[in-house]
């Protein structure tokens, strides 16, 4: 590689990680051990901030709002969908039309409010009329999930759907192998389930949504009172 090349690819890497919220870039020791001399960000706002006016992927060019999430930022259920819808994208909230509304009667249903819990998505932006989200889409708005995850450190994850299971199981299992079951990642329980907008149009499944969504409501009785 010339000279040339290699400076080029390393201000690439360098503003890959500036723009994931790294002070610094990954080192490790000779050998091969991992040193940890990252600093990554503490707070939602920190993180927002790197989302705002995201470019890095093509989404970006046909949203109309990034879509970040809401809810308690120490809640201990978070709940992750796959991406906005055209009421998400105009509003920049998500799950407000009528799969939110959906989600909001299942919450209900266990005792939850919207406000005590946290709501995000896959992806921030808006895929054009609503198509399924490209691999290159969700690598390279995941890691903004990530930070969000870590920020929030949840007792309870609930992925709404196949491309949110999939993508914070890292696996190519079918939702209905997946649902029913828990799993753990990023310090969690995971729970997944079917999208409240599947749901809207496959009603048969609403009875084993609902026993996931009970399942979910033992995860965060078993240990500590719910959290807000």
């Amino acid at each position: 590689m010339k000279d040339q090349d290699l400076i080029s690819a390393l201000e690439t890497l360098i503003t890959y990680y500036r723009e994931l919220g790294f002070s610094r870039l990954p080192v490790g020791e000779p050998g091969g051990k991992a040193m940890d001399q990252t600093l990554r960000p503490k707070t939602m706002a920190e993180v927002r901030a790197l989302v705002n006016d995201c470019q890095r992927c093509p989404l970006h060019q046909t949203r109309t709002n990034i879509v970040f999430g809401e809810g308690s930022e120490s809640a201990s259920l978070l709940l992750v969908g796959e991406a906005p819808g055209r009421d998400e994208d105009l509003q920049g909230r998500p799950f407000v039309g009528a799969a939110g509304q959906l989600l909001t009667r299942m919450l209900k249903a266990i005792d939850l409010q919207r406000s005590q819990v946290y709501i995000a998505n896959v992806l921030k932006c808006r895929p054009p009329k609503n198509r399924n989200p490209r691999p290159e889409e969700i690598e390279a708005c995941f890691p903004y999930l990530e930070m969000q995850i870590r920020v929030i450190s949840p007792r309870v994850i609930a992925c709404l759907g196949t491309f949110a299971a999939q993508t914070i199981l890292k696996t190519r299992e079918p939702i209905g192998r997946l649902r029913g079951r828990v799993f753990e990642a990023y310090g969690a329980q995971v729970v997944p389930t079917y999208h409240p907008a599947f749901l809207l149009y496959n009603p048969n499944f609403k009875r084993a949504a609902w026993e996931d969504l009970k399942l979910i409501r033992r995860l965060l009785d078993a240990e500590t009172p719910f959290r807000t």
